[in-house]
């Protein structure tokens, strides 16, 4: 857990079909054990996440840094974002996506729904540096060499969630931008966002089952 889990992308999503001219910055596999029918209160805990809530001090540091720059530079502009810059991922949806609700919206992370299903979301944001995607998807924790389910997987009922980041940098400059943030995001990002996520959940499951923390 928390570290790029190469075998889950394997598994071809929904989302491959939306986003071929996207890169995939990576996929993590999340602290969050749970059954089959668990995956509407992953997307809840992202949809209520905030960057303040991020574990580690450096990370919100590095947060607070970012957001500050951007209002400074103005990469975080309106005219960069969903439906200005960029069109919003909801255009190239199948008819089947279309008619699905997109997903509950974001309360602060300035992500907007683009669909969502009984395995897989998807939410979207765009600046002036890319258009990016936040991916979950909900996957038995057995899984065979080909990364597909096993029986054992499926029979037990074991899950647990998956993160994806899917990224379409903008020109040379966002390129560069994505590079230049890489190794913050895998050594002081990530790691403690994923340990906060997975307590999180446990907070979560505690409370659904009238137990405590």
């Amino acid at each position: 857990m928390g570290v790029p889990n190469p075998q889950s992308t394997v598994r071809r999503w929904r989302i491959d079909d939306i986003t071929p001219d996207f890169q995939n910055y990576g996929v993590w596999d999340l602290p969050t054990p749970g059954g089959r029918d668990d995956f509407p209160r992953l997307v809840q805990l992202f949809a209520g996440g905030t960057t303040a809530d991020n574990p580690s001090r450096i990370a919100r540091l590095l947060f607070a840094i970012r957001w500050k720059l951007g209002a400074l530079l103005g990469w975080d502009d309106a005219d960069s974002g969903i439906g200005r810059r960029v069109d919003s991922l909801r255009s190239r949806l199948p008819a089947d996506l279309r008619r699905a609700a997109p997903g509950p919206a974001f309360s602060t992370l300035p992500f907007t729904p683009v669909f969502l299903l009984e395995n897989e979301s998807a939410a979207e944001m765009a600046n002036s540096t890319m258009h990016g995607v936040l991916h979950l998807r909900w996957v038995p924790d057995q899984r065979g060499a080909d990364g597909g389910q096993n029986a054992q997987g499926d029979a037990d009922g074991a899950y647990h969630g998956q993160l994806a980041v899917l990224v379409k940098p903008n020109g040379l400059f966002g390129r560069a931008y994505m590079a230049g943030i890489k190794p913050f995001r895998h050594l002081l990002v990530y790691p403690p966002l994923l340990r906060g996520i997975g307590r999180e959940w446990q907070d979560l499951s505690a409370q659904g089952s009238g137990g405590t923390a």
